[in-house]
C-alpha cells in the first residue's frame, strides 16, 4: 500500500506509522529521517538542505520533493510506502501525484488522524524531558514520575521544552491548520482520505487504523 499520514502535532503519527509500517511490511518514510539521511551522506540534495537550514531559511519544496522521490525510488519501497510528514501542503500534494503518475502508481489510501485541539495541546504541554537524557520523558498526567520534577531513571531535573509551551503548540496548530490540512480536502475529493480517532492506547489507534486501511482497499 502507497499511504500519506496526516494530523495535527501530538496525534502521534510518528509512533503509529512505526508500527502501521511493520503491520504493512513498508518503510515508514519521514521528513525528519530524510532530511539527516541525506545531509549525512552528503548527497546534493543534502547540501542544499544544510545550506538553507544553516542560514535559517526554510527549505524549499522542490528540494524536499527530490528527496522523497530519490527515497521513493528505493527498491524496498517497491510495492508500497508510508509517508509521514510529507507532503506538508497542498503544492507538495500535487507534486506528488505528478511524481507517482510518471511512474504509473497511485496512493491507496491518506489516513487522516483526528485529535481535538485541546487534547493536542494537553499532549504536548504536558511532556518533560530529562535534562541529562532527551530520551527519558514523562508526562504530569499520562506517565508522571514518581517525584514531581525528577527523573525515575537517573534522578535528573524533568523540564518544559521552549516547543512544548501551550503558546508554542497552539502557534504550531495554526501552522498546521493553515498549510497542512487544506491537503485534506486536496485528497478528500480523489476520495482517498480515511479518518480515524487517534484517542486512546497506542495499540487501539493502530488496529482502528489498519481495520480503515482494510477496508479501504
Amino acid at each position: 500500500m502507497r499511504i500519506v499520514l496526516v494530523g495535527p502535532p501530538g496525534a502521534g503519527k510518528g509512533t503509529q506509522a512505526a508500527f502501521l509500517a511493520k503491520n504493512l511490511s513498508i518503510p515508514h518514510i519521514s521528513t525528519g529521517d530524510l532530511f539527516r539521511a541525506n545531509i549525512s551522506q552528503g548527497t546534493e540534495l543534502g547540501k542544499q538542505a544544510k545550506a538553507y537550514m544553516d542560514a535559517g531559511n526554510l527549505v524549499p519544496d522542490e528540494v524536499t520533493i527530490g528527496m522523497a522521490k530519490d527515497r521513493m525510488a528505493q527498491s524496498d519501497a517497491v510495492n508500497g510506502f508510508l509517508l509521514d510528514g510529507f507532503p506538508r501542503n497542498v503544492s507538495q500534494a500535487e507534486s506528488l501525484d505528478e511524481a507517482l503518475k510518471a511512474d504509473d502508481v497511485k496512493l491507496d489510501a491518506v489516513l487522516d488522524l483526528e485529535v481535538p485541539e485541546d487534547e493536542v495541546v494537553k499532549r504536548i504541554a504536558g511532556r518533560r524531558v530529562c535534562r541529562n537524557e532527551s530520551s527519558h520523558v514523562f508526562h504530569v498526567t499520562y506517565s508522571p514520575p514518581k517525584r514531581e520534577g525528577v527523573c525515575d531513571v537517573c534522578g535528573g531535573e524533568l523540564y518544559q521544552r521552549g516547543d512544548d509551551s501551550e503558546d508554542t503548540v497552539r502557534k504550531r496548530l495554526e501552522v498546521y491548520h493553515t498549510q497542512t490540512e487544506p491537503i485534506i480536502d486536496y485528497y478528500r475529493a480523489q476520495g482517498l482520505v480515511v479518518t480515524i480517532s487517534a484517542l486512546g492506547k497506542v495499540d487501539e489507534v493502530t488496529k482502528r487504523a489498519m481495520d480503515a486501511l482494510k477496508g479501504d482497499k
